[in-house]
């Protein structure tokens, strides 16, 4: 990219990140330019098997649990493993060249080297428990690979793997350019994106959480729940994928649907994942809203998890209520995505 380019992408982030918070209204509803949050078309999963979840791997082996008291984490918004190129393959798509190819082998190759990342104790501890978002399922842009399942076939691990459910055919709208980088998912692509957790440890009452949307009906946005042993207690963990559009008042209406199913546990919780929090003002403000409700994290605000055309953003967050947290840190270099793995140990508090 041009350096005039760049220049002038950071004074439109920068004016991006010097937005005014969207205030919410009483009730929960937001101020919106355009719409109120509501629920998407066709998103109906109640009739849909096992609504959407699907647990794979099955044959692979859980280590002996037990009683668990410490785990490593790890969140990964793994982008369909296309690599790091967000912006440029984005500009190189309006004039016609879509990269990389042969998009199949370039999504294994990838895979291959984040599995690597996630079990050579190199640039992170190998997790208990890794959270993936953007795992997309058998789509083009992913050269058909199941994202999830492959990552988790060569660690040798279980996975859930949560659909988003892209609506089929339904056109994306106009939205601001900065975020119109990101490659779609064909109109009637047969396949699907979601998040997915991949794991060591035993797996109860997962759920599905679909987000409130404003204008992004062609881009649900979902987190899921699971349940597992730690120590004597019962640790809730939610993995989640906050929508980028919009507001600051949208992502804190998302975030407050996740707070709020986390809640309904007594016991530790952990909520990890693609907080989408790119620009300052909104990295303090979801940092501010998940403190006041009880969670911590270790990660200073402002930490780099994201990274385009020379641009660097806090995106993606580990927060944690009645648990402690010793190492932590974030996974560089790794050029599977434009987002970095984000990892801690957790112990009983």
């Amino acid at each position: 990219m041009r350096r005039k380019d760049r220049r002038l992408l950071r004074l439109l982030f920068w004016s991006y990140s010097s937005e005014p918070t969207s205030p919410l209204l009483t009730h929960g509803l937001l101020k919106h330019h355009s719409a109120v949050a509501t629920a998407s078309p066709d998103m109906d999963f109640s009739a849909r098997p096992n609504q959407g979840i699907e647990i794979g791997n099955q044959t692979a082996p859980h280590p002996a649990a037990g009683k668990r008291s410490s785990l490593i984490l790890a969140s990964y918004n793994i982008r369909y493993a296309v690599g790091r190129h967000l912006i440029q393959s984005g500009l190189l798509r309006k004039v016609g060249y879509n990269f990389p190819r042969p998009r199949p082998e370039a999504v294994a190759r990838n895979i291959q080297t984040a599995a690597r990342a996630f079990s050579d104790n190199v640039l992170l501890p190998p997790p208990d428990i890794l959270a993936l978002q953007e795992a997309d399922k058998e789509t083009g842009r992913a050269g058909g690979q199941h994202v999830a399942a492959r990552l988790a076939g060569q660690l040798g691990v279980p996975y859930v793997h949560v659909g988003a459910g892209i609506p089929r055919g339904v056109e994306p709208k106009q939205r601001e350019w900065w975020l119109d980088f990101e490659e779609q998912i064909a109109l009637q692509d047969a396949g699907d994106t979601g998040v997915a957790i991949l794991t060591k440890i035993p797996l109860a009452d997962i759920t599905r959480i679909d987000l409130p949307w404003h204008d992004c009906a062609w881009r649900p946005r979902l987190a899921m729940g699971a349940t597992i042993d730690f120590g004597e207690d019962k640790l809730r963990l939610f993995n989640v994928h906050i929508d980028p559009h919009g507001p600051l008042g949208n992502q804190h209406q998302q975030t407050e649907t996740v707070l709020g199913h986390a809640g309904q546990h007594v016991g530790p919780s952990v909520i990890l994942g693609d907080f989408n929090t790119l620009s300052k003002t909104k990295a303090l403000e979801i940092r501010k809203l998940m403190e006041s409700r009880g969670y911590t994290t270790p990660f200073q605000t402002g930490t780099a998890t994201w990274r385009g055309a020379g641009l660097r953003f806090h995106a993606d967050w580990i927060f944690v209520r009645d648990v402690k947290i010793g190492r932590w840190g974030v996974a560089r270099p790794l050029n599977v995505s434009d987002h970095w793995p984000i990892w801690a140990e957790i112990g009983i508090s």
